[in-house]
């Protein structure tokens, strides 16, 4: 592994998205070699603005994806489709689900924006439901902290994880470097968390034509100007993810995974009253 290097990436440069195209470039590991993934969100939108270009990648190495997605969606602030959120939503996921190449996905109707109030194993519950006798390798969701601010995301991850330890399967967490955080967090005022190179365990390279076709197919949230838009930009030809357990790995990288931070680093600054009250970004 190489050496930790969190130097600032605008240092020497008047454009953060170039710095930023030069920054963790050269992919430590690719993607683990497992043939079943189960992939498990919070919102329709989630698999394809998030864990879109991995779960693509999965699909195109010759691994059969399922999805579970929690809510309906239906609390979204955004509304670029008339009609009622949660139909809306459920027929977007299906075509995006397809658009990636998912085999199977399901949508269950815990409250969206509430999840965190919903007891923790009817979600696990729902999970193992749905996981059935699936020979499933291992599971994809998005980093414990829930990357963009959102309780619901950190929800269905703790659920995920859950399982996950239940069942003795790896959770591999889509996460952001601590660059692209910092700069989505000073250009929307947001509150996204991200982690330094020594932190994070697969930077993967991606193509993202599957995943730009999946978000269009999102038209009630694929709304122009939006911070996730900016974050493709930013994160350019790779994603990055970590291990969500303790432990190594069952199926995947060879190496022995090195001991990580417990805590993210969150880039956002000082909060405010007006940044306390924001909604979270989706």
């Amino acid at each position: 592994m190489r050496p930790p290097t969190d130097a600032n990436p605008f240092v020497g440069g008047s454009d953060p998205g170039a710095s930023l195209a030069a920054l963790v470039l050269r992919p430590l590991d690719g993607l683990p070699a497992w043939s079943e993934v189960l992939a498990v969100v919070a919102h329709p939108d989630d698999e394809s603005f998030g864990l879109g270009a991995l779960l693509s990648s999965f699909v195109a190495a010759g691994a059969r994806v399922s999805l579970l997605c929690i809510t309906h969606g239906e609390a979204s602030t955004l509304h670029g489709v008339e009609g009622d959120l949660g139909t809306i939503r459920a027929r977007e996921l299906s075509d995006a689900a397809a658009a990636l190449g998912i085999a199977r996905v399901r949508l269950a109707a815990f409250p969206d924006g509430g999840l965190s109030g919903v007891d923790l194993e009817a979600i696990v519950a729902e999970i193992a439901d749905f996981a059935g006798d699936a020979q499933t390798d291992g599971i994809v969701a998005f980093d414990r902290d829930g990357v963009t601010g959102h309780p619901d995301h950190r929800r269905a991850t703790e659920a995920a994880m859950a399982f996950g330890a239940r069942v003795g399967l790896p959770v591999l967490g889509w996460a952001l470097p601590q660059a692209v955080a910092s700069a989505l967090n000073a250009e929307f005022g947001a509150d996204f968390t991200g982690y330094g190179r020594s932190a994070l365990d697969l930077h993967v390279p991606v193509d993202r034509e599957r995943q730009r076709s999946a978000i269009a197919l999102h038209r009630s949230q694929s709304l122009p100007g939006q911070a996730l838009w900016r974050r493709l930009e930013l994160t350019g030809a790779h994603e990055h993810a970590r291990w969500q357990d303790e432990a190594p790995p069952r199926v995947g990288p060879s190496r022995a995974r090195e001991s990580r931070p417990a805590a993210t680093t969150r880039t956002a600054g000082t909060a405010t009253a007006a940044t306390a009250a924001k909604q979270p970004i989706r």
